[in-house]
């Protein structure tokens, strides 16, 4: 045994660490089972439905304004709790976007992606002993780092049969006395269920009466399509009292590697996230923040490109899937298709997504994400890499006659 064996806290499972598969984050696995299809396979190129990133750079007017600014003297100091130019830029992108007027630079902070943001909240709120409910499947950054703070969580699934909401009556008395924070995100990745007003104002009246925080994930905001629009829990009166807002520029700008992200709240949400932000990072790159300051000051054609593209490329997704066999519809929000899996392929059958998706990895080489928390579903992207409409064209083709290939039963 190595010395630091014996000194790895107990939260991370202490002497057992290095010998537990559990650890392996999600996507790892997936990731790691692709690679080993792509081995096998050699002759076969692989079609990845399962990328969970856009699948075009950020356009070049961005990319200018961060080259222009990394060269000023000016910019190379640590931003620590950020500039004002990117919190005005991001008030100004509530009010165009959302609707959200008479914010301030005090209701607004950026963050080094929400990932880093999800993090830090529960150092703010969770004692030993204090509950995180968490919806699944879902992104578990803030359940995990509770749990990390001697937290507990408690799993809300998002059903079909909810119509993929969490079902808060369910929750046990002492779970839910002992709840302090709840994590949503709609447009839901992966379910690409949106949130309504009217879901909104039951959700804050239910956390106020409970007294429980809600952190709401708005990573896919403005991805929207058909007549849903974008939609804030900070449209219903009071929210600001109760909730953190979190938007991400890494989907809807295709700015994933910039790690740029912002919150709102209350002042005092704010001031909260803002020391525990102090003292974990130096803030972000100012010239990153003055290229996400361009970006949400000029969203309209930017996002606009995104959403004609992926609403374009789910209509031929969602064509192909039906003709194969999958009952699935059109998501109102975000750039996944989720869809229950196949009874089986030939004689073998599915027991559950994870079986699904190794058996069309392997068999097929479409590469998709699996979900077993509610049901058994996969997860397929629009964000596949194509360079014009006949390559889209051409690709959907080619799924077709791979799946339809597998004898898949229903």
């Amino acid at each position: 045994m190595d010395f630091i064996d014996s000194m790895i806290s107990e939260r991370l499972g202490d002497l057992s660490f290095f010998n537990t598969a559990t650890r392996l984050y999600k996507f790892e696995k997936i990731k790691k089972m692709t690679n080993d299809a792509k081995a096998n396979n050699p002759d076969i190129s692989l079609i990845n439905m399962g990328v969970g990133e856009p699948d075009k750079i950020a356009d070049s007017s961005i990319v200018d304004v961060l080259c222009r600014e990394s060269h000023k003297n000016e910019n190379r100091f640590y931003a620590d709790n950020g500039i004002l130019e990117f919190q005005e830029a991001a008030c100004r992108f509530m009010k165009n976007v959302y609707h959200i007027n008479n914010l301030t630079c005090k209701n607004v902070m950026h963050g080094i992606g929400s990932k880093s943001i999800l993090a830090m909240i529960p150092i703010g709120f969770i004692n030993p002993g204090d509950v995180c409910l968490m919806t699944v499947p879902g992104y578990p950054i803030m359940g995990t780092y509770s749990k990390f703070l001697g937290g507990e969580v408690y799993n809300l699934p998002l059903c079909e049969e909810n119509d993929f909401f969490p079902d808060l009556e369910s929750i046990p008395k002492d779970i839910l006395k002992r709840s302090k924070l709840l994590y949503i995100n709609y447009p839901n990745n992966p379910t690409g269920q949106i949130a309504t007003k009217e879901y909104y104002e039951y959700l804050v009246n239910f956390c106020r009466k409970n007294k429980i925080f809600i952190v709401s994930d708005l990573a896919y905001g403005a991805l929207t399509y058909g007549d849903s629009k974008p939609l804030s829990i900070f449209s219903v009166d009071g929210a600001m009292d109760l909730c953190l807002e979190i938007h991400s520029l890494s989907k809807s700008f295709n700015m994933t590697g910039f790690r740029m992200a912002f919150v709102v709240g209350s002042p005092k949400t704010i001031e909260l996230y803002s020391t525990i932000k102090g003292h974990t990072d130096s803030g972000q790159f100012i010239p990153i923040q003055k290229a996400a300051s361009f970006a949400l000051d000029n969203y309209e054609k930017l996002i606009e490109e995104n959403i004609e593209r992926y609403s374009r490329r789910f209509d031929l997704l969602i064509d192909v899937l039906r003709k194969v066999g999958f009952k699935v519809e059109k998501p109102k929000g975000g750039f996944y298709v989720y869809l229950p899996i196949p009874k089986g392929a030939g004689d073998v059958i599915f027991y559950n997504a994870e079986d699904a998706f190794a058996y069309i990895l392997n068999n097929a080489m479409i590469s998709t994400v699996p979900w077993d928390d509610c049901g058994a579903y996969l997860r397929l992207s629009v964000t596949y890499e194509a360079y014009n409409k006949d390559d889209e064209i051409n690709l959907m083709n080619e799924i077709y006659n791979r799946l339809m290939s597998l004898n898949l039963k229903f």
